[in-house]
């Protein structure tokens, strides 16, 4: 029978103390707090709620505390389903960043999905490999080899008992829920497949890829049963209608075409992108399909009246991955080549002037993938500089991500805005218009957090600026925290940051220029002293020499 030991704490003052193994224990107890996201919490809420709360899309129906703007109400927060009756979309925008995972080795990360239950978090990289992550503490559990190549999309079916996966080399792969392999066809004619989606009933699935072919398949006979052409270049997405028999799909070409899987047969053609379209996604009402442009735009078209709705500009760079909210039909987010991510709330008739959350540096590079958490309180997102990120809700209290306030900026005259961008600019500044001082003159507000766009004028140095494959703007940009980009036509340098970075890369970038003009001096004086006196550079030190020896 084992005995009973109490712990002996030193709080009551006497001479008792705590033993070696507690201490050890407690230790190690320590250790093990980890950072996590857990939504059992909330998810009691909600169930206990619901005893005595009358679901109703009234307001006045539903007597709900208020969710005060304080940390100590952070108990209070429900899950988004709790307010599916009356939406409140601030709640759902996930502007903070819980956990940045990076495996050892790492390579770009592709594509990415939740497994059943929103337990794991599933990823597949540039090299091929499947990386398993632990959905509440963000722990790695797994790793292994899927594909000879580069993931390029995965999809789960409808009754969650399978998985597809794609590569770039026109493989697709069946896989159980417990990451075994089931079957693997090759198709496309060894090309890349972009996208992968199943059919209502998972007795189908549609995959499209850089052949410019949409392919229909038999999930039970592994067979071929349709290819659909009428596309004229690589077709970059494609998306099965959540209830019907109609699949959507992206090209290179810039249309959106909308098809019938059964004849085979193009049904539609919507021609409002003009660059590739990189991404299609159907909403769960089934009327609302949403679709994305290397022109920088997203589009919403109500197919019922083959109609755009609305045309969403919030992004600088191309638009790479969107995802719509898996309860709330208004909202979704979207990620961009530059590493912005994005929420939208398109609201009951799609207006939306601007995004409604924006966070300007969520990844170094292009977001290739994002997906929500199937409970809708956490999205994760993919990205080309190795990264898969978990985000979540704001902390009750928190404005990270949303638009600052009218009231709480300042603005500046003229007078100061010039005085303050000769502080900040030097030389360069001279040549930039009253838009850029105003930038500068809010830069010298303290404690600003608003983004804004400011450029410097580089001259004769761009190659300078950029570096060796881009190694000195990138390496500037990850330790400024600041989005660059150089336009070589006039030749100038945009930045894209806060007030305090944007006055950290001026002087990093002044301070290199000032280093190069320093080096290039003494070639100019001896080039000028060998043009006046009429011998080459290479002569001088002869000439002289004689000089003196006459």
């Amino acid at each position: 029978m084992s005995s009973f030991r109490p712990k002996v704490s030193n709080a009551g003052g006497g001479g008792g103390g705590m033993s070696s193994e507690d201490a050890e224990q407690e230790a190690a107890e320590r250790n093990l707090i980890r950072r996590c996201i857990d939504y059992h919490g909330p998810s009691i809420l909600d169930l206990q709620s619901r005893l005595y709360t009358v679901a109703s899309r009234s307001h006045h129906v539903r007597k709900l505390p208020a969710l005060q703007a304080h940390s100590s109400h952070l108990r209070r927060m429900g899950m988004p389903i709790h307010r599916a009756a009356a939406l409140t979309p601030s709640e759902l925008y996930c502007t903070y960043c819980a956990h940045t995972t990076r495996a050892k080795n790492s390579t770009p990360v592709m594509c990415l999905s939740w497994t059943p239950g929103g337990r794991r978090l599933l990823t597949g990289n540039q090299e091929g490999e499947f990386t398993l992550w632990d959905g509440i503490t963000f722990g790695f559990e797994l790793i292994m080899s899927a594909h000879d190549t580069s993931f390029r999309a995965m999809a789960w079916s409808h009754n969650r008992n399978y998985l597809l996966t794609s590569d770039a080399g026109g493989n697709i792969k069946y896989w159980s829920p417990s990451i075994a392999p089931v079957q693997s066809l090759d198709s496309h004619s060894q090309q890349a497949i972009h996208a992968l989606s199943f059919s209502p009933a998972d007795t189908k699935f549609v995959s499209c890829g850089d052949d410019a072919t949409v392919r229909i398949w038999d999930w039970a006979s592994h067979r071929e049963e349709r290819v659909l052409e009428g596309h004229g270049w690589d077709v970059k997405a494609a998306e099965w209608h959540p209830r019907s028999s109609v699949i959507a799909t992206g090209s290179k070409d810039n249309l959106v075409k909308l098809w019938d899987p059964r004849a085979g047969a193009c049904l539609s053609t919507l021609y409002g992108h003009k660059n590739t379209v990189t991404n299609v996604a159907w909403n769960d009402n089934g009327h609302w399909l949403l679709t994305s442009s290397r022109d920088q735009l997203i589009k919403l078209y109500d197919i019922r009246n083959m109609k755009e709705v609305c045309s969403l500009k919030g992004h600088f760079k191309e638009v790479t991955s969107l995802a719509w909210h898996p309860i709330h039909e208004t909202v979704f987010a979207s990620g961009g080549m530059d590493g912005t991510l994005c929420y939208w709330n398109v609201g009951p008739k799609g207006s939306a002037a601007e995004p409604a959350a924006k966070v300007p540096f969520a990844h170094d590079m292009a977001i290739w993938d994002m997906q929500w958490h199937p409970a809708g309180h956490m999205l994760a997102t993919a990205s080309n500089d190795r990264q898969t990120k978990f985000w979540a809700r704001n902390r009750v209290g928190s404005s990270s991500g949303l638009p600052e306030q009218e009231d709480n900026l300042v603005v500046s005259s003229s007078t100061q805005g010039g005085a303050s961008a000769t502080a900040l600019g030097g030389h360069h500044h001279s040549q930039t218009d009253h838009r850029h001082k105003a930038n500068a003159a809010t830069a010298a507000t303290p404690n600003s957090r608003e983004i804004l766009t400011d450029e410097i004028e580089l001259g004769n140095h761009v190659g300078i600026v950029i570096g060796r494959k881009g190694q000195t703007i990138i390496s500037m940009q990850r330790a400024t925290g600041t989005k660059m980009h150089v336009d070589q036509g006039r030749r100038t340098l945009l930045i894209h940051g806060t007030a305090r970075q944007i006055e950290t890369v001026k002087k990093r970038v002044y301070a290199l220029l000032e280093r190069v003009s320093n080096e290039d001096a003494p070639n100019t004086t001896t080039t000028n002293n060998a043009a006046n006196s009429g011998r080459p550079p290479h002569q001088g030190g002869g000439g002289g020499d004689a000089m003196m020896m006459g």
